[in-house]
């Protein structure tokens, strides 16, 4: 069967192993955090105590299987802020615990036993456990680096066949931060259902917004993830949810089944969304800003690095460097973290061809600064 827990190795890997015994010592310099709450960007309090304030004195539960109509009424407002304006109906939205859940409930919705999603080739490591939980097959397409990590359409096209349900699409991407812009004529020939994550949609660098894919593609059903982890730096609060386009809609009535099924979403966090929304957008700028000046930072230092070369991401929160000069993407990482700075090799995030190296801009800056220039003198220096 596709997709089979009884083959994965849980054990610690050759690098957290290295992280162990130099975290014992010396210590290091992390950068490949991507946690926010650990890199100082806490959600400001007060905005968290006035928005859960209302529940604790209206507290009753009340499970909507679409979630909670105010919650919903808030997302369908922000996308109307999107460029361009991504226009919902409030019953178009499913709240759900998690974009981890809402990926799960998406590959049940589509897919029975031996079904195929089509996934990029490079990409974080989540969807190979949701698949192997719903024993499917994930069928890479490629991305072209030399053109910033474009959707390669002979790819997409070759991979797909007559089980194919579905094909799944990031937008800023993780970890390369490529992002659509236009409408993919591929996409329409397929015709498949896309489910388009967009958790990384406020962070932009080197292009303007990411465009809802939703409104690029009103020809085909359109499921959008995004969650409040990334968008408001709120991972332990644990809210996500599914937006459908009217293309979408005639999916609503199973989702709704699904959703009624687990009810994953506490009523707390449901009832402090309004409030998150409305009061929370600067603290969502100003994590943006550090983004931007750690890019800024790095793409400056390593500008005509000579083994080091750092293309600016269009969006996203992640640098994802090419080294030239070694073959082996652990070797290189088991180096660094043995000098002292803690990097991912790019293996970690799928089929990735050269040597590669995954940065977490999200890094407290002091900590960014030191481990960046640490890293480019150890490749310059030749180690």
């Amino acid at each position: 069967m596709p997709g089979c827990y009884t083959d994965l190795d849980l054990s610690p890997n050759p690098l957290e192993r290295a992280r162990h015994i130099r975290a014992m010592g010396a210590g290091y310099l992390d950068l490949t955090s991507s946690n926010p709450t650990q890199q100082g960007l806490l959600f400001p309090a007060d905005i968290l105590q006035q928005a859960a304030a209302r529940y604790w004195t209206t507290r009753r539960y009340q499970p909507d299987p679409h979630g909670n109509p105010q919650a919903r009424a808030a997302i369908v407002d922000y996308y109307a802020t999107r460029t361009p304006a991504l226009l919902l109906d409030p019953d178009a939205i499913f709240i759900t615990a998690s974009t981890s859940e809402a990926y799960g409930l998406l590959f049940a919705l589509l897919t029975d036993p031996g079904d195929n999603l089509l996934a990029p080739s490079v990409t974080y490591p989540l969807f190979e456990y949701l698949a192997a939980i719903h024993n499917i097959e994930l069928r890479p397409y490629d991305l072209i680096e030399a053109e910033g990590w474009r959707m390669d359409g002979r790819s997409l096209r070759a991979a797909a066949d007559e089980r194919t349900r579905g094909v799944l699409i990031i937008s800023p991407h993780n970890p390369t931060g490529a992002i659509i812009t236009a409408a993919l004529p591929v996409l329409s020939h397929l015709g498949l259902p896309i489910i388009c994550d967009e958790v990384f949609a406020p962070f932009h660098y080197a292009a303007p917004p990411a465009p809802p894919l939703a409104t690029l593609h009103s020809d085909l059903p359109v499921f959008t993830l995004n969650g409040i982890s990334k968008l408001f730096a709120l991972p332990d609060l644990k809210l996500g949810w599914i937006a459908l386009n009217p293309a979408a809609s005639h999916y609503a009535p199973r989702i709704e089944l699904l959703n009624d099924t687990f009810l994953g979403a506490n009523s707390l966090t449901q009832t402090m969304l309004p409030h998150l929304f409305s009061q929370g957008m600067p603290f969502v700028q100003h994590m943006v800003a550090r983004v931007h000046r750690n890019m800024d930072m790095a793409c400056s230092l390593l500008h005509a690095h000579p083994r080091l070369h750092l293309r600016p991401p269009a969006g996203g929160y992640y640098l994802f460097p090419t080294v030239e000069g070694w073959d082996d993407e652990e070797a290189l990482a088991l180096h660094l973290i043995n000098q002292g700075v803690l990097v991912h090799p790019g293996f970690y995030y799928g089929d990735v061809p050269g040597c590669h190296l995954l940065i977490s801009a999200l890094t407290d800056p002091p900590v960014f600064d030191a481990g960046i220039a640490l890293v480019a003198k150890l490749l310059r220096d030749g180690v």
